[in-house]
């Protein structure tokens, strides 16, 4: 008798254990409101998929009856998804979205993200406890139907709601002051049915909550700021976390047999297979102030990095190459600052972005491996920024980040630094073009409009975006919390199907 008290106590805690595991980052899954049918949430850890299902009448009026997966949370931040409603459901108003709520009362203060069955996509609130809900059809907050990605924002007692359709940048749906809400609530997914009968199944993907951070942080002090490490198929948009640390790390290479990513972490370089797993440091020697430009030759042989010699003008940055294996690195530019950013095809030349002669302002240049006379490729005036640079594959263009017009935007040139192209045509500041190993797309980072023109911040709501290599309208392929440090060198797989990237949280 003894033994099968004992065997059921270790199922009872094995089973707590893996419904604990099967909620991913949220610590609670729950019916609210008490609903005729329970509903459930399981989480997919190897392809980080949620799946919602759940009952309930509504969530409208005095109460609200459905299934919420949630964590306490205090103060700001950000939570992003894709939701997918499983099947064609049986009533248009079921819901799915973000929820930020007071309590798990039924009647609770709250304000929802919500897309509903027959793509409506809205704001919905109740402003205090037992309060009947906003009607969102009386107000300015309903919006169009079809929207993927949903996006809640808390920014103190304001609440902002963004939605978007595949591949296109992030809409306003509405914004609202809620006064009744504390400053530690319960937030996550949630599903309704709208019919008290029926459990509908919604799909959640690419959930991330992002703790925003001040402008006066500063990016390397260890803990001030959470790191992830993520793949991404560009053209499916799923992504994949494979590593994270409180606290910073950068700019992922993706190595030449497609198994491993190479990356910058206090100043030293290490590697990760691509699935996950132990970090390995490579060898650099001397090089252990190594910055976020770094990358991989053509033929996947040499190593270039950018390592902080000290004493000298703008940080001492200073590029050199050395075995991809590891070893001693041999010095490319004796002049500083110089920061790596392409290696040319025949993988003999670097090029890098770089001030001279005193003058605070950044230029292309082209050098040997071995070193000698650099040559300058662009020569631009006071108040232009180049960044970024990086051949295609063939050898024909540089392609790079400018603001010859005034705003920064994807350019290319022929090696020779003539024939300037512009490519991108639009309000927001593109950084950090990077070409497919098959020559056919560039992948880019692009900051809000309201940032300076030649600054790349980190801790900003940015997009990833993908447009072919001669140019043409861009498509959003991540919505993400980063920048600086992101995706600012190479970062394509060897198959030309995933790129690799940092994005970032708050504590």
């Amino acid at each position: 008798m003894k033994y099968f008290v004992i065997l059921a106590l270790s199922c009872f805690f094995s089973l707590a254990s893996a419904q604990n595991m099967d909620t991913g980052i949220f610590q609670n899954s729950k019916d609210i409101g008490n609903p005729k049918n329970p509903g459930s949430a399981l989480y997919d850890a190897a392809d980080q998929t949620y799946t919602l299902k759940g009952s309930g009448y509504n969530i409208w009026f005095e109460r609200d009856e459905f299934h919420f997966l949630y964590n306490e949370i205090k103060g700001d931040f950000i939570m992003t998804a894709n939701f997918k409603f499983t099947g064609d459901g049986s009533n248009p108003h079921r819901k799915t979205g973000w929820m930020l709520r007071a309590s798990t009362n039924d009647d609770s203060p709250h304000i929802s993200a919500v897309l509903h069955g027959d793509g409506l996509t809205v704001m919905q609130w109740r402003d205090f406890a037992g309060a009947p809900m906003k009607d969102p059809e009386d107000e300015v907050f309903a919006k169009g139907s079809g929207y993927e990605i949903i996006q809640i924002e808390r920014a103190g007692k304001i609440i902002f709601m963004r939605a978007a359709h595949q591949g296109e940048p992030l809409e306003t749906i509405g914004s609202y002051e809620m006064m009744n809400l504390p400053d530690e609530i319960i937030a996550g997914p949630f599903i309704c049915s709208h019919d008290s009968d029926i459990v509908e199944e919604a799909t959640i993907w690419n959930v991330r909550i992002d703790k925003p951070v001040g402008d006066n942080l500063n990016p390397g002090r260890e803990g001030s700021s959470g790191c992830r490490l993520e793949t991404m198929d560009v053209f499916d948009g799923k992504r994949t976390i494979i590593f994270e640390k409180a606290g910073r790390f950068e700019a992922p290479n993706w190595m030449p047999d497609g198994k491993k990513l190479l990356f910058n972490m206090d100043g030293l370089l290490y590697k990760i297979p691509v699935t996950g797993g132990e970090i390995e440091k490579l060898n650099t020697g001397f090089a252990d102030r190594n910055n976020n430009d770094h990358g991989i030759s053509f033929n996947g042989k040499l190593l270039a990095i950018s390592h902080q010699r000290e004493g000298l003008p703008g940080g001492g940055s200073t590029v050199y190459v050395l075995p991809l294996k590891g070893g001693t690195p041999r010095m490319v530019t004796e002049n500083t600052p110089s920061y790596w950013h392409g290696w040319a095809p025949n993988n003999k030349e670097v090029v890098y972005v770089a001030q001279r002669n005193g003058k605070n302002i950044y230029n292309i240049y082209r050098n040997s491996i071995k070193g000698g006379k650099e040559v300058a490729l662009t020569d631009i005036g006071p108040g232009e920024h180049v960044d970024g640079c990086e051949y295609s594959p063939d050898g024909k263009y540089i392609y790079y980040n400018g603001s010859h017009t005034g705003n920064m935007q994807i350019w290319r040139m022929k090696p020779d630094g003539t024939g300037r192209e512009q490519l991108t045509f639009d309000e927001y500041r593109n950084w950090f073009p990077h070409i497919s190993t098959d020559g056919k797309w560039i992948a880019f980072i692009s900051f809000p409009p309201d940032i300076e023109k030649n600054s790349h911040p980190s801790y900003k709501r940015v997009m990833l975006r993908l447009m072919p290599v001669t140019g043409g309208q861009p498509k959003v392929i991540a919505y993400l919390y980063g920048g600086q440090g992101t995706i600012n060198v190479p970062s394509w797989s060897p198959d030309s199907r995933h790129i690799a990237f940092v994005s970032n949280s708050g504590k």
